[in-house]
């Protein structure tokens, strides 16, 4: 069975090559169909339509069984923008979870052992793989 996944965000230019602040596309699914996921890139296209850097497509995967995958992403960075990961490098991502119960007690976990850091954040992502 096939999936469908709107992928992208605000990127660097127009070459859609990298993520402004050198982040990580969005991704949003699974859906179950082309004309479900083309209603989440309608809404997630046309907000931005006058912004010549976003850009939002539809991607087709297979499915692998697992109907949802949740990761805990984040780390410390270098401000609280959070664009970017202190020291350069890669956000981490931990998991997969196959609840959101289950992420959000890491997400819990890891967030309390770094609440008096103002620089660590972590938020869960639903994807099928870590992104990268």
């Amino acid at each position: 069975m096939k999936n469908y996944w709107v992928v992208g965000g605000e990127y660097a230019d127009t070459s859609f090559a990298e993520i402004v602040g050198g982040g990580k596309e969005e991704s949003y699914g699974p859906f179950a169909s082309a004309d479900a996921a083309e209603e989440e890139w309608k809404r997630r296209s046309w907000p931005s339509v006058d912004n010549c850097n976003v850009r939002f497509r539809i991607v087709e995967k297979e499915d692998d069984g697992i109907k949802h995958k949740f990761w805990v992403v984040g780390g410390e960075y270098a401000d609280t923008d959070f664009h970017e990961i202190a020291g350069g490098g890669a956000e981490q991502w931990r998991g997969p979870f196959a609840t959101i119960k289950d992420a959000e007690s890491e997400w819990k976990r890891l967030s309390w052992d770094s609440v008096d850091n103002c620089n660590i954040r972590y938020r869960i992502v639903e994807a099928d793989r870590p992104a990268g």
